[in-house]
């Protein structure tokens, strides 16, 4: 190992959700829905998991590097198969033979950053002042949060504004100042004039109280009606909800296989991958790309799960 090696390298990622997201816990909400989203105990915010980022991220990346048994747990490898596997290297494995390994990789939750919100002005992003500077922003001239107030950056005349159901008393000249990274940057330019910041208590209530929820049915396929009593409902975290989450590169071994070609009669001698794995990063990267695309958690093939990479910087 080089002098030079980092122990570890630390990134933090800037999610944007293209479609409604739904990583189900199994369970119901007696008066509510049917089929819950995973949430954060202590301030009932969603959230998703971990896990939930890693699985797609390592599935899609199995998909694109041509070798899908690497997904899994690959229980059958054998002897030192694994060494120029990237998919193995960054994301570990278990087996039953010799051969298992550590990951890597280790992903926190993605909690919400922005959460999307209608109001008579139109849609509003919304947050708290400890979730922005958590995530690396900072706020110019704060003012103090009080239950029945909002602090918009908008140029809004009237004492009153609404974030959907509730009516707040009104607070200009919100300036959020975001990481240098993304200061620039389209996406971020065009919410930047539309922002809220209101309470913890409050934002966790604005929350739950705007997501969206769909009702399906459960059809007969012998008639194509629908079942008796078959009707449920379940909640997901809206379109254009801004996530963040850190990625920790521990590369102990600092023995990656570089990699430019897909997988292929036991070695990466396959097709171009088109473009250069240097790193777990690299690989992760990859995966994260196709979610824009294939989406996470539930209901992927009825409109759900799409989310966007926008940023991403060391930290």
């Amino acid at each position: 190992m080089s002098g030079s090696h980092k122990l570890y390298t630390q990134q933090r990622y800037l999610f944007m959700a293209l479609d409604p997201v739904h990583i189900g816990t199994g369970q119901s909400q007696l008066g509510r829905v049917d089929n819950t989203i995973v949430r954060e105990p202590g301030t009932n915010i969603p959230k998703i998991p971990g896990t939930s980022l890693m699985g797609a991220a390592r599935h899609y990346a199995s998909m694109k590097y041509g070798k899908l048994e690497a997904a899994g747990q690959h229980k059958t490898l054998k002897g030192k198969n694994h060494e120029k596997c990237p998919i193995i290297y960054t994301f570990g494995t278990y087996t039953e033979t010799e051969g298992g390994q550590q990951g890597k990789i280790s992903i926190s939750d993605a909690q919400i950053l922005l959460f999307p919100v209608n109001s008579i002005a139109g849609p509003l992003w919304v947050s708290t002042k400890e979730i922005l500077e958590t995530a690396g922003f900072s706020i110019q001239d704060t003012v103090e949060i009080f239950d029945e107030n909002v602090f918009t950056s908008m140029n809004w005349e009237k004492d009153t504004l609404n974030l959907g159901w509730l009516s707040l008393k009104a607070i200009t000249g919100l300036n959020v100042v975001p990481p240098h990274t993304i200061k620039e940057k389209d996406e971020w330019n065009s919410i930047a004039s539309r922002l809220s910041i209101v309470s913890p208590k409050l934002f966790s209530q604005i929350v739950n109280s705007n997501l969206e929820v769909r009702t399906s049915v459960a059809i007969k396929p012998e008639t194509g009606t629908a079942e008796d009593k078959a009707l449920f409902t379940y909640e997901a975290i809206p379109r254009t909800t801004w996530l963040f989450f850190d990625v920790v590169q521990d590369d102990y071994k600092n023995e990656f296989p570089p990699t430019e070609k897909q997988y292929k009669d036991g070695d990466n001698e396959g097709d171009s991958l088109g473009e250069v794995w240097n790193s777990p990063i690299d690989v992760l990267n990859a995966g994260f790309h196709l979610i824009e695309y294939l989406g996470i958690g539930g209901m992927v093939t009825r409109g759900f799960g799409r989310m966007k990479k926008m940023y991403a910087w060391e930290v």
